[in-house]
This record gives C-alpha cells, sequence and structure tokens, in this order.
C-alpha cells in the first residue's frame, strides 16, 4: 500500500522559497497520478497542482501559475513542489496525494485516494 509523507513546510517571509517533499513508500509511482493540495483555514482543499503518471500533463491553479513547479524524482520515489515568490494567500496545510491510474485526472480533491498527512506552510512577515 502507498504511504506519502510530507516535510519542507514552515514559516517564511512574503517573497520567499519553500521546497515541500513528499516521500513515497510502499510501492513506486510508475502507475500515479499525483498532486499537492491545499487547505487554508476555514476553506475548502483545493488542487495546486497535478501530474499524470507518465508527466506529460500536468496542471497548476491560475493562482500559483509561474510561480510554483510539480516534479517528481523515480530515483528517490519523492514529489516535490517547488514555491516561489510566496505570498501571504498562500498559507495553509499542504497535502501531497496519489490515485493508480494511467487517466489524466482534472486535479480535484475527489479524484485522489491516497494522502499524506499534511505540512503547514505559513507565509507571514
Amino acid at each position: 500500500q502507498l504511504q506519502l509523507v510530507e516535510s519542507g513546510g514552515g514559516l517564511v517571509q512574503p517573497g520567499g522559497s519553500l521546497r515541500l517533499s513528499c516521500a513515497v513508500s510502499g510501492s513506486t509511482l510508475d502507475y500515479y497520478a499525483v498532486g499537492w493540495f491545499r487547505q487554508a483555514p476555514g476553506k475548502e482543499r483545493e488542487g495546486v497542482s497535478c501530474m499524470d503518471y507518465r508527466v506529460t500533463s500536468t496542471v497548476y491553479a491560475d493562482s500559483v501559475k509561474g510561480r510554483f513547479t510539480i516534479s517528481k524524482d523515480n530515483a528517490f520515489n519523492t514529489l516535490y513542489l517547488q514555491m516561489n515568490d510566496l505570498r501571504p494567500e498562500d498559507t495553509a496545510v499542504y497535502y501531497c496525494a496519489a490515485v493508480q491510474t494511467v487517466l489524466t485526472k482534472k486535479c480535484a480533491p475527489y479524484e485522489y485516494d491516497i494522502w499524506g498527512q499534511g505540512t503547514q506552510v505559513t507565509v507571514s512577515s
């Protein structure tokens, strides 16, 4: 059974950068669509960025386009989210997620069934 563990969150000033990591165990990501999601207090969980299992299709929320980059390292079985030019509105708990499929997903939380525990990102001066 695939297991996901996020790390890399923390407190950062506006304009700063963080790189989130999602360590994968129990299987490889070869046939999994993967993504990053976030949930701010009082708000619904939303898709930040997702990619299909062959990394031929990646999607980003409009609010993070040009600032965030999703990537996957098959050798280390790890998923990453590089976050640059962070803004206070990026403050949230960030989750990585996966689903075993060869289909391209829309990056909606309901499409994913394996979740990490989350890591807090706080952007504040």
